[in-house]
């Protein structure tokens, strides 16, 4: 990802600097360690970029958590950065590209896209895992009047079903490159058709990480409208008896099942489970009733949370864990002697938010995004606004 190398330089001169600067808004210096961060406000998009000073070479990198999406917006921000500081460049890889972004797609969605977001058809069908994609393209080259939800968390087979959407000419799927467990939260009640969960890893050893659950199983049967279906396929005995367990503990819902039934397109670890003449299961779930709508009113704000002095020395160091959630600070950062910037992991353990707080004496904020909209981070912004206003007795 796009950096620089420059002569080591005394980063005061920042401070100089941001009164006239075009794009820096503040530097910020960890508490702990000898690296630093320079925020940025470029291209319509805010963002951080760090540097890492060393007696051969200071590196003036991108920051993970904040990166824009836009690569090129990202390299000439550093070239900018670097031409107002009058930084002597070793080396660089911020040549400007025409390629584009990883997952720059029109079918390609964001999870905070789902927060208030247009369906373009009325019937809707969600896939979890789709791995190489090729059930989620046939159904959708089948059933040209519903629109397709594929969730994928891994970004390279992603990347490989956009290009195959592209290739093929369709116009019925969006792909979400997401954790399904807390994507279906985002979606209206009854609104779906079908939810097919094809093939998800066992997870012998760590259950807690299955996707099927009952709280998933709860959250499909109100995103599901009555006589939608929710499909699981799997080729794992545990994970078979593991769910019928799961499926039997919710009321008014209408079990089937079925052994190794030939499917009409089929994933090539599918085609040589069946050469080994491996069991395959398929259990179908339907919805028998209607749910009501979901009303969530989640605000990230922190109106009782104000810089004041030493803040700083009461942040728990160690990560606070709960029965759904966990919150940890993981790095503080000093602005001046006025504000503190914390970067902070909290929400699901198997998909955790990671954001900056920046907090000042008037105000306090996410820098520079929300977390995603749903219950879990709620709770978990709870807990830091509580921990942050030092009205928790173990702060």
């Amino acid at each position: 990802m796009p950096h620089l190398k420059v002569t080591p330089f005394d980063s005061s001169i920042i401070d100089a600097k941001l009164a006239k600067s075009s794009l820096m808004t503040f530097r910020a210096r960890a508490l702990k360690g000898e690296d630093e961060i320079i925020a940025v406000s470029y291209g319509g998009e805010e963002f951080l970029l760090q540097l890492k000073p060393d007696s051969k070479a200071t590196l003036l990198k991108y920051d993970k958590v904040t990166r824009p999406l836009k690569v090129n917006l990202l390299k000439e921000a550093l070239d900018k950065v670097s031409k107002e500081l009058e930084l002597e460049i070793l080396s660089s890889n911020i040549a400007l590209s025409n390629s584009k972004a990883p997952l720059a797609s029109e079918y390609f969605k964001k999870i905070e896209d789902f927060e208030s977001i247009e369906y373009p058809k009325e019937k809707l069908s969600v896939e979890v895992g789709f791995g190489s994609g090729r059930h989620l393209l046939w159904q959708a080259q089948q059933n040209p009047d519903t629109l397709f939800i594929g969730l994928e968390i891994h970004t390279p087979s992603a990347q490989q079903v956009l290009r195959q959407i592209e290739l093929q000419g369709l116009e019925n799927i969006w792909v979400v490159n997401y954790d399904a467990r807390l994507f279906l939260e985002m979606l209206p009640s009854n609104r779906c058709e079908q939810i097919f969960v094809h093939f998800p890893v066992p997870w012998d050893k760590k259950p807690h990480r299955r996707v099927i659950s009952r709280s998933f199983l709860a959250e499909s049967m109100r995103v599901l409208g009555k006589g939608g279906r929710l499909e699981l396929r799997t080729d794992s005995d545990n994970y078979f008896w593991y769910a019928l367990e799961t499926f039997f503990s919710v009321p008014k819902t209408g079990l089937e099942i079925r052994k190794n039934e030939a499917l009409e397109v089929t994933s090539k670890y599918e085609a040589r489970w069946r050469k080994q003449e491996k069991d395959i299961y398929d259990v179908y779930v339907t919805c028998h009733e209607e749910s009501p709508e979901r009303a969530l009113s989640i605000e990230f704000n922190f109106n009782d949370v104000k810089y004041t002095q030493g803040l700083e020395e009461n942040i728990p160091k160690e990560a606070l864990v709960c029965e759904d959630f966990f919150v940890h600070f993981e790095r503080s950062y000093k602005i001046g002697n006025t504000a503190l910037l914390l970067k902070c992991a909290f929400g699901s353990f198997d998909r955790p938010e990671h954001k900056y707080i920046l907090i000042e004496k008037e105000q306090s904020r996410y820098f520079a995004s929300m977390p995603v909209k749903t219950t879990v981070n709620a709770e978990a912004h709870r807990k830091i606004v509580s921990l942050l206003s030092q009205k928790e007795n173990n702060v």
